[in-house]
Formats: structure tokens, sequence, C-alpha cells
């Protein structure tokens, strides 16, 4: 069984967790519609991505 030889730092331990926080969402303006909406992500509303119609619109 392999057993480490030195202690672990708490700087080299930092490092190898540094991408375990959380972040909170991110959300940007949609340019035609000027909700807000994840990056990356398709518009649910007018169903478009890119500037493109994707998805039929939803009527609310």
């Amino acid at each position: 069984m392999a057993v480490p030889k030195r202690k672990v730092t708490g700087a080299k331990r930092g490092m190898r967790r540094s991408h375990d926080s959380l972040r909170g969402e991110t959300y940007i303006e949609d340019k035609d519609s000027g909700e807000l909406r994840r990056p990356h992500h398709i518009d649910l509303k007018t169903g478009k991505y890119r500037g493109r119609q994707v998805l039929e619109p939803q009527d609310d």
C-alpha cells in the first residue's frame, strides 16, 4: 500500500482544491429580447440561439 513520504503542505493541498470552490451562476443580457439568460444556452422565450431560430417560441 502506498504511503506518502512527507505531509502534503497546505499550499499544495490548496492548489489541488482550487477548482472545487462554488461560483454563482453567470447570466448575460440577451441582445434581442433584453432578458437575462445563461451564456451558450438557447433563449427559451424566443427559441433563438446565436441569432438563429432553433426552437418554436413559447407563448406565455
